[in-house]
């Protein structure tokens, strides 16, 4: 699976703002925290905002929110509205014995999106991913 910077920054943003106390979080906390650039940072903000992902709030107390509790956001939530939705793969089939390379495509895409469905903002704050062993010798 390839991911476009714009996601991963997306992701780590919304981790960011998953992980901070209560209210409201500068964008400019959120930049430095993930070492985000920071007009890109804003231009992702805006659109996670208007996906409804987050609330924000101007002035000099301002910031973003996430609009639900972390427990209730998955990856696909995220990766949705940066993304948009995803294409079915028909990949048209391939000819002669490279055909069930078609179905395999097919079982990979199924698996990615079933497990960016079950992982929440709350499993990443948490570093428990679930189906993921921790390193030997770590957490």
């Amino acid at each position: 699976m390839r991911t476009s910077a714009r996601t991963q920054y997306a992701l780590r943003a919304v981790a960011e703002l998953a992980a901070a106390p209560p209210g409201p979080v500068p964008a400019e906390r959120i930049a430095e925290a993930q070492s985000i650039p920071r007009r890109f940072l804003d231009n992702i903000l805006l659109q996670l905002r208007r996906g409804g992902l987050l609330h924000s709030r101007r002035g000099s107390d301002g910031g973003y929110w996430l609009t639900r509790p972390a427990e209730e956001i998955t990856l696909a939530d995220v990766v949705t509205i940066v993304e948009g939705v995803p294409e079915g793969g028909d990949h048209g089939g391939y000819p002669g014995v490279a055909g069930p390379l078609a179905d395999v495509w097919s079982v990979l895409r199924d698996h990615e999106e079933r497990l960016l469905t079950e992982i929440t903002l709350a499993d990443i704050t948490r570093g428990k991913v679930p189906g993921v062993r921790p390193p030997a010798g770590g957490r």
